[in-house]
């Protein structure tokens, strides 16, 4: 299944006014799990930093933005870019920002992530299910520990190879059908950060047993019935009502356990000295 047409769909319906746009944000954090492990991580470099100083954050591969929006929001001294490959993205991005109060700290910028300009630094980098749509992804590693100022940390969200998103399936079967790959191993994504220059400071399996039934109950089934009718939009704010509670649990769960293995991977690397 082509998820991206789907997703599209749902976010066109959502931006119609501002107020829309932000129920967005808070369900896409809400249901995706990967939102909770990435904020998390977030919390954890950027609350502990020293007070005083601007962090400057690249959102790498924003999509519909809601990350650059999360950062700028809850750290005031955020100064956030915001790239990505879809100009449309980041218009829609753009018109809602205006509007707020974040308008001065989120900047905008399109750029293939394998052709990045490597004159601007950063304090930290996040990349959110962007890496397994990129085939070279060694250069965009490289890229990013160039862009790092010394310390300076990156978050990589990704699909591990444990069968993220359905992607070992393609076509009618397979869930997501845009991935160049269908996820990383952990040694892999390790060995090429090493490889970039930078060090890992921890890493872990994500959507294991909890999440991967949360990832089913409020993500893969109401996209699935999006993409069979659009009628479905209908039936989904019922769906989720009951839906809702129950996932919202095992994502909590989820965030709460040691996975030995799971569908999703987050890693954390800091730029050598």
């Amino acid at each position: 299944m082509e998820y991206d047409p789907v997703k599209d769909a749902l976010g066109k319906f959502f931006r119609i006014y501002p107020v829309l746009h932000r129920v967005f944000f808070a369900l896409l954090h809400a249901v995706f799990l990967r939102s909770w492990y990435v904020r998390r991580e977030v919390h954890a470099l950027l609350g502990g930093a020293p007070a005083g100083r601007p962090a400057d954050v690249l959102d790498a591969g924003t999509g519909f933005g809601q990350y650059a929006e999360y950062i700028a929001r809850r750290f005031p001294r955020a100064r956030v870019l915001a790239v990505d490959i879809k100009p449309d993205y980041l218009a829609d991005l753009r018109r809602f920002v205006e509007r707020t109060s974040l308008r001065d700290r989120i900047a905008f910028r399109e750029y293939d992530l394998t052709g990045l300009p490597l004159d601007q630094a950063f304090d930290l980098i996040v990349s959110v299910d962007v890496m397994e749509h990129i085939e070279d992804d060694r250069i965009v590693f490289r890229n990013f520990a160039q862009m790092l100022r010394d310390g300076g940390h990156v978050i990589v969200n990704t699909p591990s190879d444990q069968g993220g998103s359905d992607t070992e399936t393609h076509g009618e079967e397979g869930f997501v059908d845009e991935h160049v790959r269908p996820g990383y191993g952990l040694a892999e994504l390790r060995e090429k950060m090493e490889e970039a220059g930078l060090e890992t400071v921890r890493a872990r399996y994500t959507y294991g047993r909890y999440g991967s039934k949360a990832w089913r109950i409020l993500v893969k089934w109401p996209m699935q019935m999006l993409a069979a009718t659009r009628l479905a939009f209908a039936v989904l704010p019922v769906y989720y009502l009951a839906a809702l509670p129950v996932g919202l649990v095992l994502n909590a769960v989820d965030v709460r356990s040691r996975n030995e293995t799971g569908t999703g991977l987050i890693l954390v690397a800091r730029k050598k000295a």
